[in-house]
């Protein structure tokens, strides 16, 4: 298990008006979240002051992901790779770029994301929870899990960790938010719209320890 960072060259790049977001008068806080989790129209494609505001496809945006992430992992030919949370499946269309060969699933808890996901994967996407993944144990060759489980209440996100490490291989790797001072404490609580689970990293590192995850990992941070 290792700290190795893939995601916060995509994460820095885009700028954030903390206290625009918080107090907005059309969409403040608490009527954002609502809507945001139903993970439906909203959540994805509507107003940018309730979450994505678009959530598109951008031609090499997730593929310098994919790549690094094949140039770090010794993954073996017609390699199978998994995304809990995947939305509209976007990475795993760009792992394809790279690794043409592999199997490519995805799972995520929205209807409406698979249902827009991008065509040429869709039939390898499912609706589902991440407590619960219909895959047998040690499936799959690479397993992800990119800004999800930090969505999850304390009683499931301890399943979902155990259930990661049970369809996994050697490789995983899961990127959550997280917070070191009392300013990224707030700005995180004045941007998320779906975060549950509110930690910091060491106690991240106790949810691993407790639940068994021995994959790699990341966090981001709202500075």
């Amino acid at each position: 298990m290792a700290l190795v960072d893939f995601m916060s060259v995509l994460h820095k790049s885009t700028s954030r008006d903390y206290l625009a977001r918080v107090n907005d008068s059309e969409y403040p806080k608490a009527r954002a979240a609502k809507l945001a989790k139903q993970w439906g129209y909203d959540y994805w494609d509507g107003d940018r002051r309730i979450n994505y505001g678009g959530y598109r496809y951008l031609e090499g945006r997730w593929e310098k992901v994919a790549r690094a992430m094949v140039d770090h992992y010794d993954l073996p030919e017609r390699p199978r790779i998994l995304d809990v949370g995947c939305g509209k499946g976007f990475l795993l269309f760009d792992f394809l770029k790279v690794v043409p060969d592999a199997e490519v699933y995805g799972l995520d808890i929205s209807d409406y994301a698979i249902a827009h996901s991008k065509e040429e994967i869709r039939d390898r996407l499912v609706v589902g929870n991440a407590t619960q993944l219909p895959w047998p144990d040690n499936y799959f060759d690479l397993v992800i899990s990119i800004t999800t489980l930090h969505n999850l209440h304390n009683y499931d996100l301890d399943q979902a960790l155990q259930e990661m490490e049970r369809v996994g291989k050697n490789n995983k790797y899961l990127c959550v938010e997280a917070y070191r001072t009392e300013e990224e404490k707030a700005n995180l609580l004045y941007w998320q719209v779906t975060c549950e689970a509110f930690c910091t990293p060491d106690e991240w590192q106790w949810w691993f320890q407790k639940t068994g995850y021995t994959g790699d990992y990341s966090f981001i941070y709202f500075e």
